[in-house]
């Protein structure tokens, strides 16, 4: 039956096939993680006489959308079928043709969408155009549960920054290294594997200068199947990063910026790093950092939607403090190391009161060998869709 108006909400009156459909939809989707940013990950199920005849996600950046890929599979013409799709078809000419003509070229009658896509330049049109041309749209079914997928896009075009994962392991006692700063190895071996997995499907990986002098790190990811290659970002206020580090000895192979203040980025040293392969990236200071809201703004115009930071206590306390962590993995080992000195998440910084706790809107706890991670979700990508700003959840 032809939905009366193109907004029509299925939220609500969905049946169990509708639902079904959609479920599988928005499984297809997350197939895409890792291959197709800055695009959104959508994933799409064409269904008649109450089975699936096709179906397809976004495999590949620049490569065929969702729904077209599901087009292609059907094994004759889906006239009179209907789309399933987590994210609205695109109607604009892009890397590849509208969506949503190839929709009503195949004469589908009815299309179930998700959520709205939050990008100006289709958001709503896509689907008015679907009706204009007489197709039932219905909107809204499993919209928090897309959302929650495209949360890294949601955020990249709402807010114009990358969607940050902060990742750390402490000690049950909250230590994230012992008093002399020594940290290898909080984690369990699983819990490792996991984190180079992580690196192996985000855009870039974000740590601070101490980390790098501590540390040395080559911030890549390793004996893992690699879904794309991180850059390598350094937050250095003084350009303090060694020029016989890592980071920099790798820089011609593997992308790496810098985030210094416009004085040092025209200093000698600024120069010669940029010669060895280092992209330097000018901020302000404020309140005697860099500021945040401007480093996390000048990576997504590099096309960085999945921001994963991996420290050190300082970094993660200032993105924590200034409310920029979207989602938190916290990888807790059952040791106790203890110290006053030793370093803590939020050690520098606390509330007056309970109630004024920093509170994830969700909490996921899983086993990770012998450890226990917390995945906590801060933001909610579905008020950010439908257009309240950050400041206002």
């Amino acid at each position: 039956m032809r939905s009366h108006r193109p907004e029509h909400s299925c939220a609500n009156t969905a049946d169990d096939l509708d639902t079904r459909m959609m479920k599988r939809a928005i499984a297809l989707s997350r197939k895409g993680e890792g291959r197709v940013e800055p695009n959104p990950m959508v994933g799409c199920v064409i269904v008649r006489a109450g089975r699936i005849i096709a179906e397809g996600y976004h495999r590949r950046f620049g490569g065929p959308h969702a729904e077209v890929q599901a087009l292609r599979q059907c094994p004759h013409k889906p006239r009179g079928a209907t789309v399933y799709v987590s994210l609205e078809p695109c109607c604009h000419q892009g890397r590849t043709p509208p969506c949503t003509e190839a929709l009503i070229e195949a004469g589908v009658k009815r299309v179930v969408v998700a959520l709205r896509d939050p990008n100006p330049a289709v958001h709503g049109r896509g689907i008015r155009q679907l009706y204009a041309a007489g197709v039932a749209v219905d909107v809204g079914l499993m919209d928090r549960e897309s959302a929650e997928v495209l949360a890294p896009f949601i955020t990249y075009t709402k807010s114009s920054r990358p969607f940050v994962i902060a990742k750390w392991a402490q000690s049950l006692d909250g230590k994230l290294a012992t008093r002399t700063g020594q940290s290898k190895w909080i984690s369990c071996e699983e819990s490792r594997r996991r984190v180079h997995r992580l690196r192996a499907r985000v855009d870039a990986i974000l740590v601070g200068s101490q980390t790098v002098k501590a540390d040395d790190p080559l911030l890549t990811a390793r004996d893992v199947p690699l879904k794309r290659r991180a850059a390598r970002v350094v937050l250095d206020g003084r350009l303090r990063i060694s020029e016989k580090c890592r980071l920099v000895n790798t820089a011609d192979e593997i992308r790496t910026l810098v985030v210094t203040t416009a004085k040092q980025a025209s200093t000698p040293k600024a120069k010669r790093l940029a010669r060895k392969g280092i992209e330097i990236i000018a901020c302000r200071r404020h309140r005697g950092h860099l500021a945040l809201e401007e480093c996390l703004a000048g990576l997504a115009r590099r096309d960085v939607t999945n921001l994963l930071v991996e420290g050190g206590p300082t970094v993660l306390t200032a993105l924590l403090e200034a409310e920029l962590v979207d989602e938190a993995m916290v990888f807790i080992a059952p040791k106790l190391i203890g110290g006053r000195n030793s370093p803590t998440v939020l050690g520098g910084w606390s509330v007056e009161r309970v109630d004024q706790a920093l509170s994830p809107r969700s909490v996921h706890t899983q086993k990770s060998g012998v450890d226990t991670l917390h995945r906590l979700r801060f933001t909610d990508p579905l008020a950010l869709a439908k257009g309240r700003r950050e400041s206002e959840k």
